[in-house]
Formats: C-alpha cells, sequence, structure tokens
C-alpha cells in the first residue's frame, strides 16, 4: 500500500477474491482498479466445500481489516472461481474434481452472510479477462478475447465491457474444443479432464505437456515425475523430447485459438496462464499455428500477453461486483399503485 496518503473515507472499494484450485488470493480494489493491499492462503482444494469458504471468508476479513484502515469504504466483495458459476445467485453450477464437493455451494451467499457486504461470483477466467480488460493488456478494446492456458485451458470473450456467460454459464470452456493433435500413437483421444476425451485440454495443458513427455520417454511419470515446469526447463536447455513436448501443447493451442477467432472475431486476443509464461520457445509455435488457422481478414488479429500476471483475477473479479452493483443501482423500481 502505498504510504503517505491519505484516502478519504468515502472512497469505495471492493474485495476481489480469486479462488482457485491450488490458491486462493484476495485484494483491496479501488474504482480505478488499483490494488491498495493483497493476500493469499493455499486452497483446501481436497478438504471440501466448508473449509474452501473458510479460507476465502478469512482472507476476506483481514482485507475489510486493512481498507477500513486506509480509510476506504468497502461496499461489496466480487470473487471469481474455479467452476461453472450461476452469476444470478453467485453458486457453483459445477466442478472438476479439482476442488471436492465445490458443485452445489452457495458461494456468494456465504460470503455476503458472513461479511455483512452483497457478495457476486464469477467463473474465475471471466475475471481474469474483466481485469485485463478493465486495466491490462485489452484495456480500451471493444471487444477482447482471453484464452489462459495452465493447469487447464480456459476461455472468455467480452462484448460491450461485459463477459459472455451463455445460457447455462458454460461459455468460454476453449479447452474443451476437439483438437487434432490430442491422440495418442495408437490414434486413440487423449482422455480429457471434462471426461470426454481429444480436448485441446488433454494436450495443452500443463500437466498434458508433462504427461506427454513422459509418454514420449517412454515412461509412465513414476521414475520420473516431470512437471510443466521441467519440461520448459528441459526445452530450453535443448532436450529434443522436451521441446517436441512443449512445441505440440503449443501447437494444439494455437490452432484452438485460431480457429476461436474466425469465429468470434475479436479485437484483440489476450494470452495467460502459467504455460504461456515458458518464453519463446512456446510463444513461436502458438503464434505459427494460430496465425496458419486465421482468415485473411484477421491477419493483422492483435495477440498479446496478459499484462496483470497472477493478480488479474482479483482486480476483474472487483469489477464484476462494481458492474453488478451499478446495474442494481440503475435498474428501474416497480411502482406500485393502490
Amino acid at each position: 500500500m502505498p504510504s503517505g496518503t491519505l484516502l478519504s473515507p468515502a472512497r469505495r472499494c471492493v474485495i476481489g477474491v480469486d479462488l482457485g484450485g491450488t490458491k486462493t488470493a484476495a485484494g483491496v480494489v479501488d474504482e480505478d482498479g488499483t490494488v491498495h493491499a493483497s493476500g493469499s492462503r493455499p486452497t483446501p482444494a481436497t478438504a471440501g466445500a466448508a473449509a474452501i469458504l473458510a479460507t476465502a471468508v478469512g482472507l476476506v476479513a483481514g482485507m475489510l481489516e486493512q481498507a477500513r484502515a486506509a480509510g476506504l469504504e468497502p461496499v461489496a466483495v466480487g470473487i471469481g472461481s474455479a467452476g461453472v458459476i450461476n452469476t444470478l445467485d453467485g453458486s457453483v453450477v459445477s466442478a472438476t474434481d479439482s476442488l471436492t464437493g465445490w458443485a452445489g455451494t452457495p458461494l456468494a451467499a456465504h460470503v455476503a452472510e458472513q461479511s455483512g457486504l452483497p457478495a457476486f461470483a464469477v467463473n474465475d477466467v471471466h475475471a481474469h479477462n474483466l481485469g485485463e480488460h478493465w486495466v491490462g493488456a485489452s484495456a480500451g478494446a471493444d471487444s477482447s478475447l482471453l484464452v489462459a492456458v495452465g493447469t487447464g485451458v480456459g476461455g472468455s470473450l467480452i462484448l460491450a465491457g461485459a463477459p459472455h456467460l451463455g445460457a447455462r454459464a458454460v461459455a468460454g470452456h476453449a479447452g474443451h474444443l476437439a483438437s487434432p493433435l490430442a491422440y495418442d500413437d495408437g490414434g486413440r483421444p487423449l482422455p480429457c479432464s471434462c471426461g470426454r476425451a481429444g480436448h485441446v485440454e488433454a494436450i495443452a495443458s500443463g500437466p498434458s505437456i508433462a504427461l506427454l513427455y513422459r509418454r514420449l520417454a517412454g515412461g509412465d511419470g513414476a521414475a520420473d515425475p516431470v512437471s510443466a515446469v521441467d519440461v520448459a526447463v528441459r526445452a530450453a536447455a535443448g532436450e529434443p523430447l522436451a521441446l517436441r513436448a512443449l512445441t505440440t501443447g503449443a501447437t494444439a493451442a494455437g490452432q484452438a485459438v485460431g480457429g476461436l477467432a474466425n469465429m468470434l472475431d475479436p479485437s484483440v486476443v489476450v494470452v495467460g496462464g502459467g504455460v504461456a509464461g515458458a518464453g519463446d520457445l512456446w510463444w513461436t509455435p502458438f503464434r505459427a499455428a494460430l496465425h496458419a488457422e486465421l482468415m485473411d481478414p484477421l491477419a493483422d488479429l492483435p495477440v498479446v500477453p496478459a499484462a496483470l500476471g497472477s493478480g488479474a483475477a482479483i482486480v476483474g473479479a472487483a469489477r464484476f461486483a462494481y458492474n453488478r452493483l451499478s446495474a442494481e443501482l440503475n435498474a428501474p423500481q416497480e411502482h406500485h399503485h393502490v
């Protein structure tokens, strides 16, 4: 937090929360998108919904205390969460096994009850995109497509300042497009985290790249529990199998994003996630595959790295809450006549 700065007691802020399978983070975000304080705790992902909620509520309580001490007035909590989120009531519609017992959780209602503030929830990748669109890589763009390549492969499309959520809150699952590269040497589709097979996430995500490397090396991973980070390091050192695995994942991601761009025609594509942080060894084949897919009118489509790093979803979750507060304030009021 900036030292020596006196903030007006009436200056509003929102507590933004990024609730993921590995870490839960929160921050105090003002109306300019500036984060004044932040903190994080490991997510007790296998301990059940009650423990996951308790971690989030504890972080929010700490951020509320810091906000008020700085003269900021918290007006809401915004949450970007893993899983399919019903943004109308902030509940978790469905979730993968990365968060045990998360499906069905009344996320926003519980946080609102515990914090005493209105709370709103949205999928974490939509939150990431909202953050980048507000004060990051796509700020000022009419529309933006964000694809995050990390533990999974997620996506989000922003139109007119708001994420396109879809009829069932499932819009944005870029990792579950079919990929021509998501097959083993025997021609069988690779299993995906969604329970289907042959999807982009099954070849392009961090764990999938690590698994491909182990397969190429002729092992099952028991003797060499290599991670995607290890693969990137080995690829940078010139190891051919590591470079092949990383390139294959990047190519699959690029093909998928190019196809999405053809369909959606966004103003800009923003790419984030831990795998995209592998550097040029990932970005070069990714860009080549993406541009090979693009229709001619999209030849100059900007494709840029995410700018806000790990704080993007905190900022975007706060933006989602600001937007919801504004929408509720401006909603037409019912008039009853007697």
